[in-house]
């Protein structure tokens, strides 16, 4: 079987990471999994081969380790493949304030959320720039265009700066004649997957009403379109669009206070 173009995928055993590989998998693309479980990995390969007839490597890694990206790249120049697409998604909330978490696990959280992506992208980029193509999202978050809230500290403003980085590296793309190199950053709000379960905060979100959430699929096919248009930054839906520009209007002191007022209900400061 021909070989197609290459997906990789972080933090591709479930959630929003899955339903990416799924929907490129469906588009034709061949996929590679990366994250720590490799069980469930294994069966969404399966699925994707199964499904579309593509091709799937699976490769079992922890981010948060200094060297996970030269690790992960080098089994995929190992099996003859090159990154020809990229999407940034490994990520996790980290509950808690600065001042009763531990460096160890603020400095795991940047490394996942923040290093890793930014490494993976800056070592991929130039052969996608070579071969004239390349596709990279990075899962950022509605978060990144709102203050910082009491607790999960790093998280906003993590998210902040990879939106600010994917339009860089867009920008860039496009001003050194590579117009079919494109970089997104996706910008959900509350999304249903495990991440609330994992980082503890399923209990308050469950409070939220229905109509603050989106389903996996919709934001993930508002990514991938947004990265086919050459769109560098994209909200999915009504309601995180319209909240993302009331971040925009309002005076900063009134955006804090509301923010301060809200985080309680789906940020642990515990």
């Amino acid at each position: 079987m021909p070989m197609g173009k290459l997906m990789l995928i972080t933090g591709a055993s479930a959630g929003i990471g899955a339903e990416f590989a799924r929907q490129y998998a469906a588009r034709g693309w061949d996929i590679a999994l990366t994250a720590r479980r490799a069980d469930r990995m294994d069966l969404l390969a399966r699925e994707l081969e199964e499904k579309h007839k593509i091709a799937t490597l699976v490769i079992t890694q922890d981010l948060a380790k200094a060297n996970s990206v030269d690790t992960i790249l080098k089994e995929i120049s190992d099996a003859g493949r090159h990154v020809d697409g990229l999407v940034n998604n490994a990520g996790y909330g980290l509950a808690g304030t600065f001042f009763n978490t531990k460096w160890k696990d603020q400095a795991a959280f940047m490394r996942v959320l923040y290093t890793a992506p930014i490494e993976l992208t800056h070592k991929v980029l130039s052969g996608m720039a070579e071969r004239g193509f390349g596709r990279i999202v990075n899962v950022a978050s509605l978060a990144g265009y709102t203050p910082g809230s009491n607790g999960h500290t790093l998280y906003a403003s993590v998210k902040s700066g990879m939106i600010k980085f994917s339009e860089s590296v867009h920008a860039e793309a496009q001003a050194a004649g590579h117009p079919d190199v494109h970089c997104t950053a996706l910008c959900p709000g509350f999304t249903w997957s495990e991440f609330h379960d994992v980082n503890g905060t399923r209990e308050k979100t469950n409070e939220m009403p229905n109509w603050m959430w989106m389903e996996a699929q919709p934001v993930v096919e508002a990514g991938i379109e947004a990265c086919e248009r050459g769109q560098p930054v994209v909200v999915p839906g009504a309601v995180n669009k319209g909240l993302a520009t009331l971040t925009k209007l309002l005076p900063e002191p009134l955006s804090r206070m509301m923010v301060g007022s809200q985080s309680k209900r789906f940020r642990s400061a515990e």
